[in-house]
Parts: C-alpha cells; structure tokens; sequence
C-alpha cells in the first residue's frame, strides 16, 4: 500500500545476482521454477490494473538505478536481493529513498536466510524495507504482491 492507501498500480519486481539461474541452481534450496515461471505466477496472482515487471541483473549499479526508478515512478517494490542483502550499503541506500519516498518495498528471499550459513543472517536492507518475507519460495513473492496490492 502507498502512504495514501491505495494500491500502486505498478510494482517493480527486483531480483539480484544468480537469480538468473533459478531452475537450475541448486534446486534443493531455490526450487526448480524459473524466473519465467514466477513471473507467470505472479501476472496469475495480479489484481487487475496492476502492471507487473519482472527483472534481474547481476549487476550492483543497475539494481540501484532500478530503485531510483520506481522512487521517480511511484512504483512499489518487490525486491530479492540476493548476495547483495548480506553486504550493500549502496543497494541500502537506495531501497531507503523508496520506503523515504513512501512506497513499500518489501525484500523477499525463496530460502530462509536464518536457516543457512551463518554470513546469510545478517541483511543490511531489512532496516530500511517495509517489510520482510522469507522461506516461502515463490511463495514469498505472492505473499509481498498480496500485501502491496492489499489483498492481505
């Protein structure tokens, strides 16, 4: 929901490095749908009137642009940072000036974080999002869309 209470009418759905692989990297952990799969999944799940876009990168800075545009869009955020949650403040930073500007931007992660390694259960982003889901797989996304569109 925005600081108005309406649901946005675009959300920006962000996904950092390796989530190119999913399907394929290790399964066991990130399930076998790909990130085609999620994105049909979540256009299913979509109230209408909500314009979805699905990206990733393996890229820092484009990620960081990403924010910057859904801050000048007005665009909610879904956002699985991925290796980037445990150590960038830059990513940070700009998921800040999102949840600053009044939008929700809601970190999800297809694994528990806290159930793995050790350097996993730190995230510098959770501070600064509006909410965080984890351990849901596919699941997690769905659960942030609900939440944006108002549907939970």
């Amino acid at each position: 929901m925005t600081a108005a209470g309406s649901a946005p009418a675009r959300v920006l759905v962000l996904n950092g490095p390796n989530l190119n692989r999913l399907g394929t990297r290790e399964p066991d952990v990130y399930g076998t749908g790909t990130l085609d799969d999620l994105r049909a999944e979540l256009e299913g799940a979509a109230p209408e009137g909500t314009t979805l876009e699905l990206r990733q990168t393996n890229d820092e800075a484009e990620l960081i642009g990403w924010l910057h545009e859904a801050v000048d869009a007005g665009a909610a955020v879904i956002l699985n940072p991925a290796a980037f949650t445990h150590y960038s403040y830059a990513l940070r930073d700009a998921a800040a000036l999102v949840t600053k500007a009044g939008l929700p931007l809601i970190e999800v992660h297809l694994s528990n974080p806290h159930a793995r390694e050790e350097f996993r259960h730190t995230s510098v982003i959770s501070a600064v999002a509006t909410g965080v889901i984890a351990g849901f797989g596919f699941g997690s996304y769905r659960l942030a869309l609900a939440r944006i569109t108002g549907a939970l």
